[in-house]
């Protein structure tokens, strides 16, 4: 009997199936048992071919060559993981091996990173998949139970391969356009220009937004107060006028002239997808997209407490209803909540979240069947586990139900209105408070109140959040999930976008940037009409073909359309300082380890530190760390105390250093010998000086 390749996306991955399909580690390159050979991936080890890559002439940059429109732009192994893919190969190559199984993450950049694999393999033995929820023990044994041909999900993954060259030829041709003619990195693309348009158009409202001043008048009986029905709440510009008109209705009585009661209940909100769990975790921990996503990873793929991360649905699929005591019960002991639901049968009140029309490649995300170990987790990974862990337990629990009563009272020809809610149930709305001496509107007929002035102030739309960004991109289908983190982290680095606060703003350059482009690119519709072809080519309901070649005309009407702009471009990352070694100005850049200057004449190499980079090395004489400073002759450390400087050793100097066990042991030893130097042996050993 043969043996099946199974290749997982990390190495962890395939350590936890390997332990649970009994798999023996066979040096360091993958495992072994009777049945599989496991190894894995780092995410891509193959990614599409770069312009240079098929010809020559479109190594350089230049007008000339725009756009670039290949045939077909075909693999390349990535340098950095080479090695890993040889490993692969090798072992495809076995013998004893009579099949394969994808094992990465089941969505469709997890598809293209298996399929390009074993397609650079051109591997001919039959292909399976595994496709599975959560990285449990249980999921993962029923997931190789249910192994289902490759084939089934082919239509997946011409969708990610469409993707990735739709980027490749909007993003390179563009960006090669932009930064040629304008002499700058300027970094455009099919997702991020548009997203990078919405935080635009957002700070532009808040830009061009002007406060005013109104009063607001209330009508104040008892710990209530009624509003004023107004066709227009600004209505008193002036305090005066507000006071004018309180003075024409004071010392008359009120009639009450209309009350109405509704009743209302609200079931808990369905769980999460990742875009809300993103969302939410902004808004209340100001928590980047990315951070969120890497905090969830870790819950999914190490701590296995809860499923896949990646997923675009809020519902579950009807066979995950049996599953749902067990996953009580692995909660028993994290939650008090989950040994009430258990005691009560582990019903599931909200039967609407079992919906398999409204599933898509993954399930919302809820807690697995493994039992959480508080310990284990960071803050961090807590605060993320308990958004949803509440979400999941709202489905057990009951309605939060309210009574609402609205009542209006007559003053002359004004009307106040008075809003009142009593909590009936709280349900899943646990700390859910109830009104404090509400008041019985049914029984009051007439009334006499105070009236208030309030100044109030009209507030300026906010810049958006990475939340109420995340909010707009799936309203306009920009990215997906898996990707939304990745564009915004992109935006920031590449200098188009800033963070301010918790808010997000563009950077001179990006509005700049914008500017340039067809504003058919910075338009979120354009960018949605191509991610629903790119679901629909998913669904087996669009043709790749037709879609790409779209693509190939959108770009050659926008690269077209930046050869002939007449635009001004000006660079804002220029400084007044002057490269030292050619003339040039210097310009301004962000970097990992802080701001450099570097020249920008491109046939110049200079480029220094803005600031003086602090290292760990320590002052000798007043122990505080010293910075790195780039002098003539090269970089060295210097105490800004003390104005003390030393030269930055060499890796041979380095090595010679002592370690701090070598330290201690030496320490221990002189002061060993100190002590047994009493005062006895110090007197003898004057004595004998003086001899």
């Amino acid at each position: 009997m043969g043996k099946k390749l199974i290749v997982t996306e990390k190495p962890s991955v395939a350590k936890d199936y390997a332990k649970i399909l009994g798999a023996k580690a066979q040096g360091k390159d993958f495992f072994e048992s009777e049945r599989y050979l496991i190894t894995w991936a780092y995410g891509h080890l193959l990614t599409l071919k770069l312009p240079e890559d098929l010809k020559p002439e479109w190594k350089t940059w230049q007008m000339e060559t725009l756009p670039m429109i290949p045939k077909e732009i075909g693999i390349k192994p990535l340098p950095k993981t080479h090695r890993q893919l040889k490993v692969i190969g090798n072992l495809a190559k076995r013998k004893d091996v009579d099949g394969a199984i994808i094992a990465t993450d089941a969505g469709r950049e997890g598809e293209a990173v298996g399929r390009y694999i074993f397609e650079w393999l051109r591997f001919a033995k039959p292909l399976e998949r595994l496709w599975i929820s959560s990285q449990t023990e249980k999921a993962v044994k029923a997931g190789f139970a249910q192994l289902k041909p490759a084939k089934n999900y082919e239509n997946l993954y011409q969708s990610a391969v469409a993707r990735g060259k739709s980027d490749w030829l909007v993003g390179l041709n563009v960006t090669r356009a932009l930064t040629v003619k304008y002499e700058d990195s300027l970094s455009a693309g099919r997702v991020q220009t548009p997203t990078l348009n919405l935080v635009a158009q957002a700070q532009e409202k808040m830009e061009k937004f002007i406060p005013t001043t109104y009063y607001s008048v209330a009508l104040v009986y008892g710990n209530a107060k009624g509003r004023l029905q107004s066709k227009n709440p600004q209505r008193f510009k002036e305090r005066q006028e507000a006071e004018d008109f309180i003075a024409a209705l004071q010392g008359k009585i009120g009639q009450v002239t209309k009350v109405e009661q509704k009743t209302k209940s609200q079931n808990a909100p369905l769980p999460y997808d990742l875009t809300e769990l993103q969302q939410v975790a902004n808004s209340l921990y100001q928590y980047s997209a990315k951070k969120t996503l890497n905090l969830v990873q870790s819950l999914y793929e190490t701590h296995k407490i809860v499923s896949y991360p990646r997923t675009d649905s809020k519902y579950l699929p009807q066979d995950l209803a049996s599953t749902m005591k067990e996953r009580l019960q692995a909660l028993a002991g994290y939650d008090e909540r989950a040994k009430k639901y258990l005691a009560q049968g582990a019903q599931v009140k909200q039967k609407a979240v079992f919906n398999d029309k409204k599933v898509t490649d993954h399930y919302a995300l809820i807690p697995t069947e493994e039992r959480p170990r508080s310990e284990k987790l960071s803050t961090d990974e807590s605060r993320i586990y308990h958004l949803i862990l509440e979400r999941f337990l709202g489905l057990f629990a009951e309605a939060y139900q309210t009574a609402k009563t609205t009542a209006e009272v007559q003053i002359g020809s004004e009307t106040f209105v008075f809003t009142q809610e009593e909590v009936l149930a709280a349900g899943w709305k646990k700390d859910a408070t109830m009104a404090k001496n509400p008041l019985d509107w049914q029984e009051i007929k007439s009334l006499k109140g105070d009236f208030a002035i309030t100044k109030e102030l009209t507030s300026a739309p906010r810049l958006l959040s990475e939340g109420t960004l995340l909010a707009q991109m799936e309203k306009y289908n920009l990215g997906t999930p898996a990707t939304r983190a990745e564009i915004i982290e992109k935006l920031l680095k590449s200098e188009l976008m800033e963070r301010r606060g918790n808010g997000l703003a563009v950077t001179p350059k990006g509005k700049q940037l914008l500017s340039l482009v067809n504003p058919s690119l910075a338009s979120p519709e354009l960018t949605a009409k191509w991610e629903q072809s790119l679901e629909a080519i998913a669904q087996g309901k669009e043709d790749p073909k037709k879609f790409l070649k779209e693509i190939e005309d959108a770009t050659r009407k926008l690269v077209a359309e930046i050869k002939e702009s007449k635009e001004t471009y000006k660079d804002f990352s220029l400084t007044t300082k002057v490269c030292p070694e050619c003339g040039s100005q210097l310009k301004e850049r962000n970097t990992r380890d802080g701001k450099i200057y570097l020249c920008s004449n491109s046939e110049c190499n200079y480029r220094r530190r803005k600031e003086p980079k602090v290292s760990n090395h320590r002052c000798p004489q007043c122990h505080k760390k010293m910075e790195i400073i780039d002098g003539k002759n090269g970089a060295f450390f210097k105490c800004k105390f003390c104005g003390i400087t030393e030269k930055i050793p060499d890796k041979q100097e380095r090595k010679k250093k002592l370690s701090k066990q070598e330290e201690r042991r030496l320490l221990k030893k002189y002061s060993q010998e100190e002590e047994l130097e009493s005062p006895l042996a110090a007197a003898l050993k004057a004595a004998m000086k003086e001899q």
